[in-house]
């Protein structure tokens, strides 16, 4: 069931938005400002928002700018909700960062239309975007990386260093192309950093760190399973 946001201080509006969604079964959480909406945010990040404009604590043109700046949000398909009628208003919006807009009044198909549109089109990407080998899963979308039911939390070079060997999922990685692809530097004098990297990488992995292969001589590869070493 895909959660949405609705950020709009009309309380008519809000409550009609908020019936037609559920009703099409929709999680739904609605906010009468942005400090509210901001505030939940920070624990969890929806598969859609509405933004209005005009709000009372700041308009939805600074706020889609802050959700496109921001890691988590940034892919986070947005529809702004808007009484102005003006094209340069609406380009704006789109120039922010939104992904489509709806003029007031609407209809309720029209925005279920536009909802349903956004959302498919924000799972096709969420498949490409997602990498899967074995038990560990990295959501690109997210920054977020799950060994079986647990998230992991990684820094960003063991991000990158996992994302790189699952791209390259049962070929075998030489240590000079893993320093020069991840961190962008010849391997000589580096020796050690690549094997320390993926230490502590296997180690936050848990069971599935299993999966990161030692090929003596050569380098590394990343498996479906565990196994044994080569």
């Amino acid at each position: 069931m895909a959660l949405i946001y609705i950020v709009e201080d009309d309380p008519s509006i809000r409550e009609i938005e908020t019936m037609v969604l559920k009703n099409s079964n929709y999680a739904v959480k609605a906010f009468d400002r942005a400090t509210t909406f901001y505030e939940k945010l920070e624990t969890v990040v929806p598969d859609l928002i509405l933004l209005d404009i005009m709000l009372p604590d700041e308009d939805g043109y600074s706020i889609v700018r802050k959700l496109r700046g921001n890691p988590k949000t940034k892919r986070v398909p947005v529809i702004m909700i808007t009484a102005k009628t003006a094209e340069m208003d609406m380009v704006k919006g789109l120039d922010d960062g939104a992904d489509d807009y709806i003029k007031k009044p609407f209809s309720v198909m029209e925005l279920l239309s536009r909802v349903r549109a956004l959302l498919r089109r924000s799972i096709e990407d969420e498949k490409e975007e997602q990498l899967k080998v074995g038990s560990i899963v990295l959501d690109d979308k997210r920054h977020m990386v799950f060994s079986g039911e647990e998230q992991v939390e990684l820094t960003l070079k063991e991000y990158d260093l996992l994302r790189y060997f699952m791209m390259n999922e049962e070929l075998v990685l030489k240590r000079d192309a893993i320093m020069s692809q991840v961190w962008g530097t010849d391997f000589e004098g580096e020796s050690r950093t690549v094997d320390m990297h993926i230490k502590t990488l296997r180690q936050k992995l848990g069971e599935a760190g299993k999966q990161i292969k030692t090929i003596r001589g050569v380098g590394y590869a990343m498996k479906k399973d565990g196994g044994e070493e080569v």
